[in-house]
């Protein structure tokens, strides 16, 4: 049994190897008959999840997907596989939105490390320290952070992570409990906010898909979209509910009380995406909070900013409007680079050291991105591959023919959920489903609000889950945790909230009022945690609430 443990999962492994190397044959022989690749196109992300899990390793199991989803394309061919993965990811690499996302993680993670290097962040943590006394504090105010960064879902991840890890730290929280309060508030609260980088996007492929007999504005149908948005609204309460009461369930409620009792952040085996290095902090740094809030309130305000001027500026129909069409990744970019910039300066005017000084703490910094941006890239690889094989479009050529008025909300919810789990991606989701979607709504006769939100929100849901989203990574990098440990503690939630909006989903259908579905949506979460959480302690032996991690010491120190 013993030896068994040991090298399951290189028997696993090896056993799919040699059943993909089979069955590639049979692609091979039917190389002039293969016109749609059917259910060939579940193969790569299904595999990519399937050993992440088994491999707790996700970089070489999302490389093995990609170069086995080339392989399908390339109808069995293992070498015209390898050249087709190659230029996959070096196309992901060369796409300039891409490319602004990699620079982005390199940038605020120097950045983060100047800032650390200057004092900012412990001065941040000794303020906030004097509010946030407990865990429940600490994890409230990660909270209300990543709501109150509504602008853009990366940006909320790198500046919740950053912000609140020093403090989640202090009081012991697990960083699959900081990554999931990330995640939870990023792709969520972006993806409902009146002002974001989404909003344009969202509206966009509304307004492509509706057809002419449709006089409603897109805009119009979004905005009327975001109270049907179940599992956005949910995941958000969801988190605050979590940290109010100090209850958890599942192998997050195991995390907690590992991170309480011991000193182990993180499991034994976990290999943290960042967080893990000790970033220096300058001989001359003087304690000053200005140090951290200037640079990330110029980075923000600046990310505001050259939004509004990449979307037309003055000459826009309306702010909303210039949001709508902004270059978001590219202004943000510009934001973090002269941030970086002005932080650069304040803290060499502040004599904080040299620049070279500087400069080292920022490469201490960037490095810790190194292996998060390798999973990113091979993250868009396998959707590039999953574009190809048509992923997407065989899964809703699968449900298509049983669709009708009430059905149609949980059936396109879950459909969204799972092609966004599959492919990594929520927008592609978006961008593929929706203008099936709409016509399909209005041919049934079920409302549009209704059928546009459970595309949005179940592409919120897939992703959110999916250990081969760019944001799931990104949790897991800005927090420091383990990417699959994140994935894994963060799914029982997902579903759970899931279940509770697709509930609320055929009361709507049956014509009960939205805010009364809300409410009654709001109550099973509520008892849904109690129980579950209850039942989870019980059978690992825990009770409630969890202890604090060292409380004299805590008292000492500050």
């Amino acid at each position: 049994m013993y030896h068994w443990n040991k090298y399951k999962g290189l028997l696993l492994f090896t056993f799919l190897l040699v059943m993909f190397f089979s069955l590639s044959a049979v692609v091979w022989a039917a190389e002039e008959v293969v016109v749609n690749y059917g259910f060939w196109s579940l193969v790569p992300p299904l595999l990519a999840i399937l050993l992440c899990v088994i491999l707790r390793e996700a970089l070489i199991s999302l490389l093995f997907a990609v170069w086995v989803g080339a392989t399908i394309i390339n109808y069995g061919n293992l070498w015209s596989g390898i050249t087709k993965t190659a230029d996959t990811l070096i196309g992901s690499v060369a796409d300039s939105w891409n490319a602004s996302i990699i620079l982005f993680f390199f940038i605020v993670g120097g950045l983060m490390g100047i800032i650390f290097f200057s004092g900012g962040g412990q001065a941040f943590l000794k303020n906030i320290s004097k509010k946030a006394k407990d865990s429940k504090m600490a994890q409230l105010f990660t909270w209300i952070g990543g709501i109150v960064i509504f602008l853009d879902d990366y940006a909320n991840a790198a500046f919740v992570g950053n912000l609140f890890r020093p403090l989640s730290d202090k009081y012991h929280l697990s960083r699959e409990k900081l990554a999931y309060i990330v995640d939870s508030t990023a792709a969520p609260v972006s993806s409902i906010f009146l002002i974001s980088t989404w909003i344009g996007y969202q509206v966009g492929v509304i307004g492509d898909a509706l057809p002419e007999s449709i006089t409603v504005s897109p805009y119009f149908l979004w905005l009327h979209s975001i109270p049907y948005s179940f599992y956005s609204i949910f995941a958000i309460i969801m988190v605050g509910l979590v940290a109010y009461t100090g209850r958890d369930f599942g192998p997050m409620l195991k995390a907690e009380y590992r991170a309480r009792t011991t000193n182990e952040l993180w499991a034994k085996n976990a290999r943290p995406l960042s967080g893990t290095s000790d970033l220096k902090v300058a001989k001359n740094a003087a304690l000053k909070p200005i140090n951290l809030w200037l640079p990330l309130a110029a980075l923000i305000v600046l990310s505001f900013y050259f939004m509004w001027v990449t979307g037309g500026g003055s000459e826009a129909e309306s702010l909303t409007a210039a949001i709508s069409d902004a270059d978001s990744m590219l202004s943000i970019l510009y934001g973090t680079i002269i941030a970086f910039v002005l932080a650069m300066v304040m803290y060499l005017f502040q004599k904080v050291a040299s620049v070279a000084e500087i400069m080292d703490a920022f490469m201490g910094g960037a490095r810790m991105m190194v292996y998060a941006t390798l999973i990113l890239i091979s993250a868009w690889s396998i959707g590039s591959i999953c574009s190809e094989l048509g992923t997407a479009a065989y899964v809703i050529g699968a449900v298509e023919g049983v669709m009708s008025p009430i059905a149609l909300p949980i059936i396109v919810f879950v459909l969204s959920a799972f092609i966004a789990l599959a492919t990594g991606t929520s927008w592609g989701t978006m961008a593929i489903v929706t203008p099936i979607v709409i016509p399909l709504a209005v041919s049934v006769g079920a409302p549009l609000p209704i059928a546009i939100s459970a595309v949005l929100t179940g592409a919120v849901m897939g992703d959110h889950c999916s250990p081969i989203s760019d944001t799931t990574v990104m949790s897991s990098t800005f927090a420091g945790s383990d990417h699959i440990d994140h994935v894994t503690t963060q799914l029982p939630y997902a579903i759970t909230i899931a279940l509770i909006a697709a509930v609320c989903y055929v009361l709507v259908g049956l014509g009960l009022p939205v805010i009364l579905a809300l409410i009654i949506g709001i109550g099973l979460l509520y008892g849904t945690l109690m129980v579950l959480s209850n039942m989870s302690a019980k059978s690992q032996g825990i009770t409630f609430p969890l202890p604090e991690w060292d409380k004299k010491t805590t008292k000492e120190k500050d």
